[in-house]
């Protein structure tokens, strides 16, 4: 830890902490009750990529954030209990989509989007087809993605604007590959930070803010629909089917499942 880094983490206010929120379509039930109840909460409310939001809070820039679960584990981070980002089946939002058989995938193009969905990757790809490909990080355009790769995983909003059925590509649901793996859910992210951030006070906050979305669902779809120029019935379907924000033991199974195979992988050879 660096003199900026100890500086900034010794100056954060507890009762006002820095909040690293994720802009992606799946967190927006998590935060709308932080963004449009009339309950006050302390929190200052910063967006990003989950991957900047694990950055700052192991900076000292942020105190909680929405991080992916492998992030979690690294920084050994205390978590708010019973809520996140899960799927118990298709996902629907991170496809893996290959020119070539599973176990002949020898390159990779991922998306910096989500440590937790390129490790997911490598887990299923190590696990279920005996391949290890290289890794490389591209923007995520398909085309371009696949011009000098075998696969290519899309994550989150970008995901939703494919449509796998019409995909000239053999596409995988990574939640559906996971749950034929395991059988069990699959944890992406959680909310945590330094455990004195995570406190009963803060993590009710954080219950009644999906409480607050999980009631409003009709106007977050018709609201998102309209940003982010997708069907209502895709999102709909999405935000209540395919997402589960509510963890219980199947889930935290399943999460530490996910982290006990990814401790088995090496770093991944990256592409220049």
């Amino acid at each position: 830890m660096n003199a900026v880094t100890r500086f900034i983490k010794m100056h954060s206010d507890p009762a006002r902490p820095r909040v690293a929120v994720i802009s992606y379509l799946n967190t927006v039930p998590l935060i709308w009750g932080l963004e449009n109840s009339r309950r006050r909460h302390p929190f200052l409310l910063d967006y990003c990529l989950p991957s900047e939001g694990a950055d700052r809070v192991q900076s000292g820039l942020a105190d909680i954030g929405l991080l992916p679960v492998v992030e979690m584990a690294r920084q050994s981070l205390a978590n708010v209990p019973g809520v996140g980002i899960a799927c118990d089946g298709p996902v629907r939002s991170i496809l893996l989509i290959s020119k070539v058989p599973p176990g002949e995938i020898r390159s990779l193009a991922v998306d910096r989007g989500s440590r937790t969905s390129v490790m997911l990757a490598r887990v299923i790809l190590s696990r279920k087809f005996d391949s290890h490909p290289a890794i490389t990080v591209a923007e995520p355009v398909l085309i371009e993605m696949l011009a000098d790769n075998d696969a290519a995983l899309i994550i989150g909003d970008p995901a939703l604007y494919l449509d796998p059925a019409v995909l000239p590509f053999l596409t995988l649901d990574l939640g559906q590959e996971w749950k034929e793996l395991t059988g069990l859910p699959m944890v992406f992210a959680v909310w945590c930070g330094h455990p004195r951030f995570i406190t009963p006070a803060n993590s009710q906050h954080f219950l009644e803010s999906l409480d607050y979305g999980e009631r409003h669902i009709a106007t977050i779809v018709a609201g998102q629909a309209a940003q982010r120029r997708l069907p209502p019935d895709l999102i709909h379907t999405y935000l209540t089917q395919h997402i589960r924000y509510r963890l219980g033991d199947n889930e935290y199974k399943g999460m530490q499942t996910y982290l006990d195979y990814a401790a088995t992988l090496e770093p991944a050879l990256e592409v220049k």
